[in-house]
């Protein structure tokens, strides 16, 4: 089993303000990536997908879209707490079983780009990422036997020092454009986007 948790509990300082909640062409930005996620777990047998917030309106949305909704009080502490409130909410994993780690501020990232991690997601593999050229950047994807290794991340560390210890052993998913990898950090960023019409 893929268990995705959607990672949607950030504090968004630089922005300003919530980023998640804030409209991106009429669509607050947290559903950008949400909406495809869940129509892709509802046509497979072989995922789920849980959604981790602290902020209500997406926890509320979440559950009314029929999924596990994760509150995560102590998101503001770091992306470690959110990372942890998702794998607890878990099942008991079975060593095949696989994490798909998605954050919410990534408008630009593509359904056929996750699907691709998905399909890596096989006997041997210990973990990917996707990358475009040189830059790496989430989603990430984790066996899980690394699970304790995530479990011990502390403070704003992320999974990415995971996967910098052994390098070789991570397998890299290729985007199909570099914007799929941007997340929104500033709401500089927000104006640009709507000017140029990026989004599809």
């Amino acid at each position: 089993m893929i268990h995705i948790l959607y990672l949607a509990a950030g504090s968004a300082r630089r922005f300003g303000s919530n980023k998640l909640l804030h409209s991106l062409e009429g669509k607050p930005l947290f559903r950008y990536s949400l909406d495809w996620l869940a129509a892709l777990v509802a046509q497979r047998q072989d995922c789920t997908l849980t959604v981790v917030s602290r902020y209500e309106e997406i926890l509320t949305t979440a559950a009314a879209m029929g999924l596990s909704a994760v509150e995560s009080p102590d998101s503001g502490k770091g992306i470690s707490y959110t990372i942890r409130a998702g794998i607890g909410s878990l099942p008991l994993l079975s060593p095949a079983d696989f994490l798909l780690f998605v954050v919410a501020d990534q408008p630009w990232l593509r359904r056929e780009t996750v699907e691709r991690l998905l399909q890596g997601a096989k006997p041997g593999l210990w973990a990917a990422t996707t990358a475009f050229g040189d830059r790496v950047g989430n989603p990430t994807l984790f066996s899980s036997p690394l699970v304790p290794a995530l479990l011990a991340l502390e403070g704003d560390q992320g999974g990415r020092s995971i996967l910098k210890s052994e390098p070789q052993r991570c397998l890299r998913v290729a985007a199909q454009e570099e914007k799929e990898l941007w997340d929104i950090d500033y709401r500089e960023q927000i104006s640009i986007a709507e000017k140029r019409k990026h989004l599809k």
